[in-house]
């Protein structure tokens, strides 16, 4: 099945998990990470629930602290 991963065509096995493209794509640092599934966010709970569909477009988004001095 083939999927967008970051604006990258990826072929993953069918009825991939959000849990198991995490683990797949290496993303560092895991259990920081938010995940969208075609502009739609996704629950952490429900990362090894939710199952990719082909063409489904998935970005992994990072929030970065700072602040001003």
């Amino acid at each position: 099945m083939n999927i967008t991963v970051g604006g990258e065509k990826k072929d993953v096995k069918d009825g991939i998990t959000v849990s198991e493209l995490i683990a797949q794509e290496k993303v560092e640092t895991p259990e920081y990470v938010t995940v969208s599934v075609n502009e739609e966010f996704i629950k952490r709970e429900d990362f090894d629930a939710r199952k990719l569909k082909e063409s489904d477009n998935v970005e992994f988004l990072y929030f970065m602290g700072g602040g001003a001095r």
